[in-house]
């Protein structure tokens, strides 16, 4: 049933992307005009994603680690030349007017279910890893007819294979804990540059009503990621329950994935919520299923159709510490996987 659901829902995804131009001309709730007030705050964000934080399970999408760094509003001289940069490099209609900037490092690593045999599994996903850096724009602005909106725009350029260390990694972090060690990376991707662009853009307190000062919001979201790691369209939503709500936009995830935001500027010493959210995506390259684009190796057949679902809670704490864990059900990825995923994402986000 929650396979059906989250497919259903992602089969709009695609048509979501192009409908983002549109959207604005739908009547959306009024927000805040503090919660887009300069700040001369940078924020660290540490994301770690992993499966036994979920299901218990070892198995497909195993491990994520995701480092960032958001810029205060102002930027400095470097940080305006890497601006420069992207806007040089991309075209003018995907570039967001930013004003932060975000620094990325992150490693993906991904198994199939059985890590104890050193023998091809021809029907179960490939072993693969990716190492990245990247670097984001991010803008919080209104429209023409008042209505707040936040865009990030994303590049990650790394590479899959060996050179990512997901065997290295995987291995000695097993070994330490004295659990299963994965035998079966000799079947890895292949060495591989890695490029994505991802965007995405966010329509915060669509809808928000406050009783007695617990206040709740609903947060549509529509994007998508192009290049040879990923090429998809998503829409999303997000709908939160709590105190102090427009002090983010939800906790940020490693993609792809429902991601909030690595911005958070808490307006009390003490905020909290719950929340949950959908995400649909319509999926037109992964590699990590795929295979390599340019060399034969292991791969198995994808399903277009991949939805998420999550749930979680944030705290922040005296206006410079957020704290957020959210649970991910991920519907099947590739023909023939026996079991959806489910896996854990924990956030430590810190002003300074």
């Amino acid at each position: 049933m929650l396979e059906k659901i989250a497919m259903k829902i992602s089969r709009f995804a695609i048509i979501g992307v192009f409908l983002i131009p549109f959207l604005d001309s739908i009547a959306w709730a009024d927000h805040p005009e503090d919660a887009l007030e300069a700040d001369k705050r940078g924020i660290l964000n540490i994301q770690l994603e992993n499966d036994l934080w979920g299901n218990g399970e070892d198995r497909h999408y195993t491990h994520g680690t995701r480092i960032s760094y958001l810029s205060k509003e102002k930027l400095t001289d470097f940080e305006g030349s890497v601006k420069s940069k992207v806007h040089d490099f991309l075209p003018e209609f995907l570039i967001p007017d930013a004003n932060r900037l975000s620094f990325v490092l992150g490693q993906n690593m991904f198994t199939p279910e059985d890590i104890s045999t050193s023998d091809l599994i021809e029907d179960d996903r490939p072993y693969a890893g990716w190492l990245y850096a990247g670097v984001g724009l991010i803008s919080e602005k209104r429209s023409g007819h008042g209505r707040p909106f936040m865009d990030n725009l994303e590049i990650n350029v790394g590479v899959v294979g060996p050179w990512a260390l997901g065997d290295e990694t995987q291995t000695t972090v097993h070994r330490l804990k004295g659990v299963q060690v994965p035998r079966g990376w000799s079947h890895q991707l292949e060495n591989e540059p890695g490029f994505v662009l991802f965007f995405e853009r966010k329509w915060p307190e669509t809808y928000k009503v406050s009783v007695a000062g617990l206040e709740t919001d609903f947060t549509p979201s529509a994007g998508f990621a192009l290049g040879n790691v990923y090429t998809y369209g998503a829409l999303g939503a997000t709908v939160r329950v709590g105190w102090d709500l427009p002090s983010d936009y939800g906790p940020p995830r490693v993609r792809p994935g429902l991601s909030g935001s690595g911005f958070f500027k808490p307006s009390k010493k003490f905020g909290w919520y719950i929340f949950a959210g959908v995400e649909g995506r319509a999926m037109g390259r992964n590699i990590f299923l795929d295979g390599n684009t340019f060399a034969d190796s292991h791969s198995v057949d994808k399903k277009t159709w991949v939805g998420d679902l999550q749930a979680g809670i944030v705290i922040t704490a005296f206006e410079h510490f957020r704290f957020g864990f959210t649970n991910i059900f991920r519907t099947k990825e590739f023909d023939g996987q026996g079991e959806t995923d489910e896996f854990g994402s924990i956030n430590m986000s810190i002003r300074w």
